[in-house]
């Protein structure tokens, strides 16, 4: 490459940089920012109704922190600069709220979900309920682990409550969190999986066999709580009332969420 053209394609780099970056305000240009920490499981459902959020409040920046719902609360415990959290389970607020460490009032649930039977798209295996988990064809079954995930929890109650569990242990390959089950079933390297419904529903290579019977576990409850460590109390608050409004819940349903249950979408237990 000659001299001449190299020079000209540096230019054309700098030229289309600075008009990129031109376009995007600075941190400095919004008037207020809202940090969340979100579960891994709701990059979709957020990354759609964020933007809307933004728009609508004008001038506000929202920064998410993504990562599983433990790590989080660990995160938050320790002093990390966050307003909202949003886990993929009500028990990881509980245990902040327990400890002081959320702002009075500020915990409320917004959706909820259900745990699924999934299966790989491409090759689906021949199960259609829980109980077909004891038949040959199922030969291992991904879960999320327990100890690192809540979608592992809640997996773990519902073969615990319906006496599959014992038979069926050996079967089992962990996953750390929802999407590393998904990656399992989609692989092949395992026949079926249980995750949540919001996991699955827009995954295409996976193919949801059944979802599972609500008495079988405890309610999967989505919430959010505005945290010790809040730098914008008011703008949490306007983020909550936002992410319960009629628009916005019909955006989740898409997602797989629920709305929440009658007595449910304020401050709960």
């Amino acid at each position: 490459m000659s001299q001449g053209i190299r020079l000209l394609m540096l230019t054309l780099i700098v030229v289309f940089t600075i008009v990129w970056e031109g376009t995007r305000p600075s941190y400095a240009e919004y008037s207020q920012a809202l940090t969340v920490a979100a579960a891994n499981s709701l990059k979709d459902a957020l990354r759609a109704i964020l933007p809307i959020f933004e728009k609508e409040q004008g001038n506000v920046e929202v920064r998410v922190v993504w990562g599983p719902s433990q790590t989080l609360r660990d995160q938050i415990q320790q002093g990390a600069p966050i307003d909202v959290f949003l886990p993929s389970s009500l028990e990881e607020i509980d245990v902040l709220e327990q400890k002081g460490l959320t702002l009075p009032g500020t915990k409320h649930v917004y959706a909820e979900t259900a745990l699924v039977l999934i299966t790989q798209a491409a090759l689906p295996t021949k199960v259609s309920s829980l109980p077909d988990l004891a038949r040959p064809e199922a030969r291992r079954i991904a879960l999320g682990n327990p100890k690192t995930s809540s979608v592992g929890k809640f997996a773990a109650e519902a073969l615990k409550n319906t006496g599959l569990n014992e038979s069926l242990k050996s079967r089992y390959v962990y996953g750390d969190h929802s999407g590393a089950v998904l990656d399992l079933v989609a692989a092949g390297e395992a026949e079926v999986g249980l995750v949540y419904r919001t996991d699955a529903i827009r995954n295409k290579k996976i193919q949801i066999l059944t979802e599972l019977a609500s008495e079988t576990h405890k309610p999967i409850l989505y919430g959010l709580a505005t945290v010790w460590t809040s730098k914008n109390p008011s703008l949490a608050k306007r983020f909550y009332e936002f992410i319960v409004s009629p628009a916005i819940q019909d955006i989740l349903k898409s997602y797989g969420f629920d709305r929440p249950s009658s007595g449910l979408n304020s401050e709960t237990r």
